[in-house]
């Protein structure tokens, strides 16, 4: 049996119609005779949805029970039983309720479309994986409930369902979609135009992406090279030169006119040796192109009109913007140009643009650098036709004129051919031609005609010296040429390694960047930095850029060593040996660029070690003082209760006992604060998340500070929170106890906590002195107290710890002026979903927590089903951590701060 097919519908957001359209479908099939079945709809209480349900067949939900609640899921064995043609299945992003047969709902739909059945289901654009962190830039609240990409891209088929924001918001007043208690609160929240907006485009974005994956999937099974016009793409040829930037710049505002554009900046390089572009201006073009939202391509080729007609039409581009040539005016003698080339071969399905510049016919600044052994297949072939058919058809067009130039001329124009022909193909073409026109003038020009011999001896002399002096000047044209190159090959070695030396200077230490200019420069398909321990160890790659590099250097087409276990590998051509020394120098850098890399990473090192000694030294100086002032007084107390000289009454052994237990507590938390700060350093704590309301944490923190020293305001309609219970505890007590400390008498301490978007903040309001702006940092620095605090208050750990332990559960802490005077201790934690994810929570207009609903498809209030949130929580938390929460060390920690005496 084959695999069932997948058709999605994709909404922005919920209420759009996904759920109306799937059964719509379904009706469509059935009334075609079509064997549907409904394998599982959430119709949300929404009249217009639960009508469409009337009239198709319905499977069973399947009831589980947990933690003492019964809820219902699809149930995949019966619909496998049933064996539908067609299942329709609501909320493919869905989590199961633990128990089920598989964790997500896109599982179960994998399992029908294995088992040959066709599948109907919905998904909002939101709950698609990769698009998680985008949406919640955008809306504040993160989805807890994803679908991986790929499920939903392997869809056969997928269907936008669109609607305006402002139709969807005024759906949403009529009481379409949410109940009439919920609607205030939606469109003040999730429902925002903004969102609402940003969040249609995202999805008519990632379907116009689909679409168009679709499109390149046909065009390459029905081999159509044609441009099809369907989005505009816009390939600027870029030549390596300073003109680029402004065609870059140019291509950018045509894409701006049109939504949706692309731009694909691409540099042809030719594979003969070095290129004629400078890496610096080209590293530059690359940088800008990736600032304005282009991707840029390097392809080889030895035609460039060819290659970047070619690469336009494989990315099915629609426009080519190139800048008017920098040849000069002689320069077109030798052929039409690139630009000329490539509007005339484009045809109408193509676009060309040529930019003018400022750098319109002034030369190129870097000639393209070839050896005249590697002149090219057409200059070469050029020759020979110059050197060898040009001489015949001299010699057809001055037999069959009246007027007799002269053997002088004759020999003149014979002698023009053949520096033609050592100019464009070399030396060989032009002594062939020297030869054939040697012949050629003895033959039909030197008497007797039509036979090769010369009757006069001054005609002989005069061939003679006309062969001499083609091959001469052959030669000189020749050797010049060479010269040229060779001066144009060694200007480009300068200009690189130039910039390598400028590189070194600025300190780049960039392994990737440095070996994709060195793939660039050489025209190679890969290349590998290759290092390994020691002779007979295997070789291991410090970095590559390219497909498939290559391995060890044997592997490759090109190696070249860096010292005893270091090698360049380049894979694409084999290098003349010319281009090695270059090369070479290019090694040498990329092992300077690696070295430096890692001794960044152990100066790095050694800078948490410098940072820890510091510490360290913090700690002798502070305990020096701070442990052994309480230890005194304990140990005087105790000395005092031992004397057999005093007979100590009741109230005076009391007294004695209670500094004993004070000078202890203050023992264990100074003690306490001295290992978890040694255990952020460490990077040891490690957080047991779970999910807990506030009031569950927070007054337990108190038990250190006088009851009349803090006023707590934690509603209960606030949602749980996503943090260690123990580490929260310690937190909050630390800062409380801080607050405390420097508040004025008589002006309590406020706490209170309040929810916005995905995040839930604890305010510790303090009225006392404050601290300016400067040092509202340092103040969480280890072993800092603030202004004129006495030593014995403490080591200075209290809000570093405190810190340390609110950024380990994924919070923040920090400091902000209190209105009319003080300090205020802002602590962001991160609010859990309900159930582990399925729920995503908005606050309405009156303060209270209110859910959009499984796959914010439908509103509820948050308290009737917390219990059930809560249990699934620490079910995943059990999973995770690999073992159940501690709540011994939670109660140790909770006991130890009600404890706590002196604020640090």
């Amino acid at each position: 049996m084959g695999r069932g097919k997948l058709r999605i519908y994709l909404g922005a957001a919920p209420g759009v119609g996904k759920t109306y359209a799937m059964l719509s479908e379904g009706h469509r099939r059935v009334e075609r005779g079509g064997d549907v079945v409904v394998g599982f709809v959430e119709h949300h209480g929404r009249p217009r949805t639960e009508v469409m349900l009337h009239g198709l067949e319905t499977v069973e939900r399947r009831e589980l029970a947990h933690r003492g609640a019964a809820f219902t899921e699809m149930d995949v064995d019966a619909l496998l039983a049933r064996a539908p043609a067609v299942a329709l299945v609501d909320e493919l992003a869905h989590t199961n309720v633990p128990g089920s047969r598989n964790a997500k709902r896109w599982q179960d739909v994998e399992e029908l479309l294995r088992a040959g059945v066709d599948v109907v289901t919905t998904v909002n654009i939101q709950h698609l994986e990769s698009l998680g962190d985008v949406v919640e830039s955008i809306t504040g609240v993160r989805q807890r409930e994803t679908v991986p990409d790929e499920v939903v891209r392997r869809a056969d088929q997928i269907e936008l369902v669109d609607m305006s924001p402002q139709a969807l918001r005024r759906r949403m007043a009529h009481g379409n979609i949410y109940k009439s208690d919920k609607v205030d609160a939606a469109l003040s929240n999730y429902f925002r135009p903004g969102n609402l907006t940003a969040l249609r485009e995202l999805a008519l974005l990632w379907v116009a992406d689909r679409a168009d994956e679709y499109l390149q999937q046909y065009r390459g099974e029905h081999d159509i090279r044609s441009t099809w016009q369907a989005r505009e793409r816009i390939v600027v040829g870029l030549t390596g030169g300073p003109e680029g930037r402004t065609l870059i710049r140019r291509a950018s505002r045509m894409a701006a006119k049109g939504s949706g554009s692309e731009i694909l900046a691409v540099y042809i390089a030719r594979s003969d040796g070095l290129t004629a572009a400078s890496p610096k201006e080209l590293a530059v073009q690359r940088t800008l192109v990736d600032d304005l939202g282009g991707t840029f391509h390097h392809v080889i080729g030895d035609n460039v009109p060819d290659a970047l007609l070619a690469f336009a039409r494989g990315v099915n581009a629609t426009q080519i913007v190139l800048g008017s040539s920098r040849r000069r005016s002689w320069q077109y003698v030798l052929g039409p140009g690139v630009g000329a080339s490539v509007a005339r071969d484009s045809g109408p399905d193509l676009d060309v643009h040529i930019v003018t510049h400022e750098e319109v016919a002034k030369g190129r600044g870097l000639p393209v650098v070839r050896s005249a052994a590697r002149l090219g297949r057409p200059r070469i072939v050029a020759g020979w036709v110059v050197g060898v058919v040009f001489p015949a058809l001299l010699c057809v067009l001055l037999t069959h004129i009246d007027a007799d130039p002269g053997l002088a001329n004759d020999m003149l124009l014979f002698l023009a051919l053949t520096v033609a022909a050592a100019l464009l193909g070399g030396l060989w073409p032009a002594l062939a031609s020297a030869a054939f026109g040697s012949l050629l003038l003895n033959y039909f020009f030197a008497p007797p005609l039509h036979q090769f011999t010369v009757s006069d001896p001054r005609n002989m002399v005069a061939i003679a010296v006309f062969f001499g002096v083609a091959v001469s000047v052959a030669s000189v044209v020749d050797l010049a040429a060479r010269r040229t190159h060779q001066a144009a090959r060694l200007r480009a070695e300068s200009e690189i390694l130039s910039f390598l030396a400028g590189s070194v200077l600025r300190g780049e230490t960039r392994l990737d960047a440095l070996l994709e200019r060195v793939r660039e420069t050489f025209a190679m398909e890969s290349v590998a930095l290759l290092e390994r321990a020691g002779d007979v160890e295997p070789w291991n790659r410090a970095g590559s850029v390219g497909p498939s590099p290559a391995a060890r250097p044997e592997d490759a087409d090109v190696d070249m060593p860096i010292g005893d276990h270091m090698a360049l590998a380049l894979s694409g051509r084999v290098l003349p040996a010319e281009d090695r020394r270059v090369l070479g120098a290019f090694a040498a850098q990329a092992a300077v660029v690696l070295d430096r890399q890692r001794l960044v990473g152990e100066a790095e090192e050694a800078r948490r070690m410098a940072e820890g000694n510091r510490i360290r030294t913090a700690l002798l100086a502070a305990v020096s003082h701070d442990l052994r002032t309480p230890l005194a007084s304990i140990k005087a107390s105790v000395t005092s209760l031992r004397s057999d000289d005093v007979e100590w009454s009741e109230e005076d052994r009391a007294e004695l006992l209670e500094g004993i237990e004070a000078g202890a507590d203050r023992l264990d938390h100074l003690v306490g604060n001295l290992l978890d700060m040694s255990r952020l350093q460490t990077g040891t704590v490690t957080p047991l998340i779970r999910e807990i309301d506030l009031d569950e944490v927070v007054p337990m923190a108190l038990g250190g500070v006088p009851e009349d020293s803090v006023l707590l305001d934690v509603p209960e309609s606030l949602p749980m929170v996503a943090v260690d219970p123990g580490l929260l505890e310690r937190s909050v007590a630390n800062v409380v106890e801080n607050a405390v400390k420097y508040s004025p008498a008589g002006q309590p301490v406020l706490v209170a906590a309040s929810f916005l978007g995905d995040r839930v903040e604890v305010r510790v309001v303090d009225r006392g002195p404050g601290v300016p702006d400067e040092a509202k940092d340092r103040i969480f620095a280890p072993f800092q107290r603030y202004g004129d605090a006495p030593r014995g208050a403490g080591v200075g750990l209290g809000l570093a710890v405190a810190r340390g332990f609110a950024e380990a559960m994924d919070g923040t802490l920090t400091a902000e002026d209190t209105p009319g005077g003080g300090l205020t201790m802002v602590l962001t934690l991160r609010a859990a979903a309900r159930g582990g994810g399925p729920w995503g929570v908005v606050v309405d207009g009156e303060g209270r927590s209110v859910d959009h609903g499984q796959n914010g498809e439908h509103g509820r209030e948050h308290d009737p089903d917390r219990d059930h949130g809560r249990e699934l929580s620490q079910d995943r938390g059990q999973d995770l951590s690999g073992q159940d929460h501690s709540q011994d060390r939670g109660r140790d920690d909770r006991d130890r701060t009600r404890q706590k005496a002196g604020p640090q």
